[in-house]
C-alpha cells in the first residue's frame, strides 16, 4: 500500500497509461472511494451496491472493492469510521494487497501511513517531493530536545552532532534534559515547511 500525503491535482498516469487518453480502460481497473461518499437516501444498501455494480461507479468501501480491481484509490477513507471499523477496513485492504492488488491511500492521518503503508509519496504544490519506504523517509538524525536551562523550559528539534549540543549547554544550569526521536508527524512536516 502506498500512502499519498497532501494530494494535489496534476497530470497523471495510472497503471502505466495516460488518464486523459485511456480513461475508460483505466476506470474498469480501479476501485475508488471518495472522502465523503453520498448515497441516495431512498435506496436500500443492497440497491446502492447493485446499482454501483451495474453502472461501475465506485462509491463506499464495498462498492470500490466489489469487482476486485487492480488498483484501489481511497481518499480519506477512515473519516467518520469508529476505531473498530477503521481496524476492519485496514484488514480488508491488507488482504487485498497480499493478493496482489495495489492501493493508493490519500490521507492526512499520518499514523495510518506509518502503521499500514510500506511506501509513501509526499506531494507539495502538485509536485512529488519524494517516494520511498516509510522506514527510509522517517529515518533521521534529528532529535527532539526538551530541557530546562537556567530556569527556562525549552523544546526544540535539533539536527546535528549531539556533542555540539552538549558543549553548547556547558556552563548553564540544566535541571532537566530529555532527548527523544522526533514524531513521524514532525518528520513528514519538514517536507512542507521552508
Amino acid at each position: 500500500m502506498l500512502g499519498l500525503i497532501q494530494y494535489e491535482s496534476g497530470s497523471i498516469k495510472i497503471l502505466g497509461k495516460s488518464m486523459t487518453e485511456n480513461k475508460e480502460t483505466i476506470l474498469k481497473s480501479i476501485g475508488y472511494m471518495p472522502s465523503e461518499a453520498m448515497f441516495y437516501p431512498s435506496m436500500k444498501v443492497k440497491e446502492v451496491i447493485k446499482m454501483a455494480a451495474d453502472i461501475r461507479k465506485k462509491v463506499s468501501i464495498v462498492c470500490a472493492m466489489q469487482h476486485k480491481p487492480e488498483l484501489l484509490i481511497f481518499d480519506e477513507p477512515t473519516s467518520g469510521l469508529d476505531p473498530l471499523m477503521q481496524t476492519e477496513f485496514f484488514k480488508l485492504i491488507e488482504e487485498y494487497v497480499d493478493e496482489g492488488g495495489t492501493c493508493l491511500l490519500s490521507t492526512h492521518v499520518l499514523s495510518e501511513v506509518k502503521k499500514y503503508c510500506k511506501n509513501v509519496a509526499i506531494m507539495k504544490e502538485g509536485k512529488v517531493q519524494c517516494v520511498d519506504s516509510v522506514d527510509r523517509i522517517t529515518k533521521t538524525n534529528a532529535k527532539r530536545i526538551q530541557l530546562t536551562r537556567d530556569g527556562k523550559q525549552e523544546n526544540f528539534l535539533f539536527k546535528g552532532n549531539l556533542n555540539d549540543l552538549i558543549q553548547n549547554l556547558a556552563g548553564h544550569d540544566i535541571t532537566e534534559l530529555t532527548i527523544e526521536e522526533p514524531s513521524r508527524d514532525e518528520i513528514f512536516m519538514h517536507f512542507y515547511t521552508e
